[in-house]
């Protein structure tokens, strides 16, 4: 993808953030992304077919980003300028949802926030499985693997909105043992 076309599917993510903050997701319509992106109707459609097209390509690049950069240990956006790396990729993940990065916690605690969270909790199954479930499982093992990561998935976003909605009073370190500390019993 070119500047142009990085730069034209930027504005749109931005209208349509924009827009997310302000009303519902099914209150949105493609008039008004192009109206605040100040793109024309043929530039978006070339990016995206539907407006749930547009939902898809946000969440996949904000929780993909997210996540990957959690598994990524070498990855720091400096956040570690003063302190060591963390060892846990999970309290890493809540580092970047503290930056905000991209108005995530936002994205989280909107009207539309059972899209994205839905979207959060599916993009968290392949780092709960390949960090705790593939690695460190050692009881339950009767369990059903799917079943396990869900549960750990829905236990992890349930505690971000618990954190989000206490205006994230916690530091990452804090609800990272409190998270391990109940989920680590079960594997």
């Amino acid at each position: 993808m070119d500047r142009r076309q990085q730069k034209t599917r930027t504005a749109i993510f931005s209208a349509f953030s924009t827009l997310l903050a302000k009303k519902s997701y099914s209150k949105i319509t493609v008039q008004d992304i192009i109206d605040v992106a100040n793109v024309g109707r043929t530039t978006f459609y070339a990016h995206f077919e539907t407006k749930d097209d547009l939902l898809k390509a946000l969440c996949e690049e904000l929780f993909g980003h997210i996540i990957s950069t959690a598994m990524d240990c070498t990855h720091t956006h400096g956040l570690y300028s003063n302190q060591n790396v963390p060892e846990s990729v999970f309290c890493h993940l809540l580092q970047h949802l503290q930056e905000n990065d991209r108005n995530i916690i936002g994205l989280l605690s909107c009207e539309s926030s059972e899209i994205f969270l839905r979207y959060f909790k599916d993009s968290l199954n392949e780092l709960i499985q390949s960090q705790f479930v593939d690695q460190n499982r050692k009881v339950n093992t009767d369990l059903p693997q799917d079943f396990l990561i869900n549960h750990i998935s829905g236990s992890f976003v349930e505690m971000v909105l618990w954190w989000i909605r206490g205006h994230m009073k916690q530091t990452p370190a804090e609800l990272d043992r409190y998270f391990r500390a109940v989920i680590e019993p079960i594997l």
